[in-house]
């Protein structure tokens, strides 16, 4: 197989799904027949609701469902091969993540631009809400600690044998610090030009785009600070609180836009690199398909298609994470109701090019032999394809280099993201059905729906745990998110079986979701508990069983109760 043709053929999958079954999924639920103003303009506030040109909206969304997920996706599940990697990002794309991704945000904007959870307790049970949302915000603390961990570990220097700093080995690490920190300054500035100065759009985005190329060229060539990983968790610390609580008009909307310039220049190295070098998919370095059931050679562990798959591969296909984002975030500054379906499907459909891309990249890296860790094999691969076009071979180092420092750029605005998602979902858990935040004046719970109560609690606890041992239970992270898919399928479903529209799209990829995601935390119980039993295991594998046998219970609770709304035995806000 050649690598060209398979881009070619999935995008050309990708565009028929979004031209047809997004236009039927439009149909079916209504899109665009509410004339009254969405929730950005019935419900603004300056600081979370506010309306965003359709353009900006989609930089935000794409930009921080993307992070590194469909990257890291399809590199960790490329030992299956890439043929069950494929069909599964596009037919998970346009039947599964689209829909739910979609569904997500056209319900939270019928729903005030609140959460999946407030869907949830608006269509099910106050105690379907409740469940869903302490489950949400633990997972979201996870996201918080990974991503924390992830980005220092970018800024962070290196360390040579005698324990002081490599400033050789660290230059790189310091540099993406650099233009970061620099990112985060012109993005401001364009925010204050934008929505305050009332600067045109195209002038501010091309100044900002130079910015962009300036701010990287200054951060290549002076990068004075040199700080120690856990140095950058506290700075990072201290950077999403403020983001969390800051207006979306002078951080999160123009860095995410911004960002999104990125994110786009690094898909149009890509696809450089494949159409320019258009090599071919060495069948012995990586075959189409591996197996039902491999096993790692040098850990002898052995991973099954079903379901590690369908927990691995996430943010490329279906991920639980998106439908916070959809009904957290981007519900609150839709501009229009028929914007929803280019900034929700199609930015997921996008991912999808991205998640195939990578692919790419994964069967060239093995070629040249980089295979490091996720950010070399994918920064190496398409670095490689485009300097094997002829004339272009000097452009390899400054592309890598570029490629490194986008994939931070994704983890630092889905921090971010994450952390203003969780300080909502901590918030809503105090709220009565159909209560918002600014209905609570007084009590204990108005201090506790407090924006920046909220957000500390959320951000001292995400970041100890980035600082200490998230990883010992980062295993059931797969799992869990695929569960909030599942449950976001369930809720939106429930909401359109309700009002009496078509809602049958969602049953199989809600059921598929589910199925996947018991089975996943069975086969995690059956492994921790045999570390267990084998001795010497930390506290590790002890509570990834308790909390793998909890999420087993909150899925069975929460689908029981979503089948009684479906045929109509639930009692609402029980």
């Amino acid at each position: 197989m050649n690598s060209l043709v398979l881009l070619i053929v999935s995008i050309a999958v990708l565009v028929v799904g979004y031209i047809f079954y997004g236009g039927w999924l439009c149909r079916q639920w209504g899109v665009g027949e509410n004339k009254e103003e969405t929730p950005a303009h019935s419900m603004e506030d300056g600081v979370d609701y506010v309306p965003a040109k359709a353009p900006v909206l989609m930089g935000h969304h794409f930009s921080s469902i993307a992070g590194a997920g469909p990257i890291t996706g399809p590199i960790n599940a490329a030992l299956f091969g890439w043929l069950p990697v494929t069909l599964w990002i596009l037919v998970g794309g346009i039947f599964f993540g689209g829909v739910h991704d979609f569904g997500a945000l056209f319900a939270s904007i019928r729903h005030k631009g609140q959460s999946v959870g407030e869907i949830i307790s608006a269509n099910m049970s106050r105690r379907a809400k409740r469940l869903f949302l302490i489950f949400a915000y633990l997972t979201l603390l996870l996201v918080v600690a990974a991503f924390a961990s992830i980005v220092a570990s970018t800024f962070g220097v290196k360390l040579d044998e005698a324990g002081a700093v490599d400033y050789a080995a660290s230059a790189s690490n310091a540099s993406v610090a650099m233009v970061s920190l620099l990112f985060i300054l012109i993005a401001i500035v364009f925010g204050f030009c934008v929505y305050r100065r009332n600067a045109p759009m195209s002038v501010a985005s091309v100044v900002g785009v130079l910015a962009i190329v300036l701010i990287m060229a200054v951060g290549m060539n002076w990068h004075p600070i040199y700080l120690t990983n856990n140095q950058w968790m506290i700075i990072v610390g201290i950077y999403i609180a403020i983001a969390s609580v800051t207006p979306v008009w002078i951080l999160l909307q123009p860095r995410d836009y911004l960002s999104s310039f990125l994110l786009y220049a690094m898909l149009i190295i890509a696809v450089i690199g494949v159409v320019g070098a258009h090599p071919a998919i060495d069948a012995e370095l990586f075959p189409a398909f591996a197996g039902f059931a491999v096993t790692n050679e040098s850990t002898g562990v052995t991973s099954y298609l079903f379901p590690v798959l369908f927990t691995t591969v996430a943010c490329g296909a279906i991920s639980g994470f998106h439908s916070l984002v959809s009904s957290g975030t981007t519900s609150k500054q839709l501009d229009k109701e028929t914007d929803a379906k280019p900034i929700a499907y199609g930015g997921m459909l996008l991912e999808c090019v991205l998640a195939v891309l990578t692919l790419c990249a994964i069967a060239y890296a093995r070629k040249i032999g980089t295979t490091a860790g996720a950010t070399d094999i994918f920064a190496g691969g398409i670095a490689g394809m485009v300097a094997a076009i002829p004339g272009l071979q000097g452009a390899q180092n400054v592309l890598y280099t570029l490629l490194v420092l986008t994939y931070s750029a994704f983890c630092l605005t889905s921090l971010d993201t994450a952390t203003r998602l969780a300080r909502f979902m901590f918030q809503e858990f105090w709220l009565e059905p159909g209560q918002t935040v600014k209905d609570v004046d007084s009590g204990w719970k108005k201090t506790l729906v407090n924006p920046y109560v909220s957000t500390a609690i959320t951000v001292v606890i995400g970041i100890a745990l980035g600082m200490t041992g998230y990883a010992k239970i980062w295993g059931l992270f797969g799992a869990a998110n695929q569960l909030l898919a599942g449950l976001g399928l369930l809720a939106v479903a429930t909401w359109l079986g309700n009002i009496g529209r078509n809602n049958k799209m969602f049953l199989f990829p809600m059921a598929f979701m589910m199925v996947v995601t018991i089975c996943s935390l069975i086969l995690t119980v059956k492994d921790q508990i045999g570390l267990i039993g084998a001795g010497g295991a930390d506290w590790g594998p002890y509570a990834q069983t308790v909390l793998a046998v909890l999420l087993i219970v909150l899925a069975v609770i929460l689908v029981i109760e979503g089948i009684q709304t479906l045929m109509g035995k639930n009692t609402k806000n029980a």
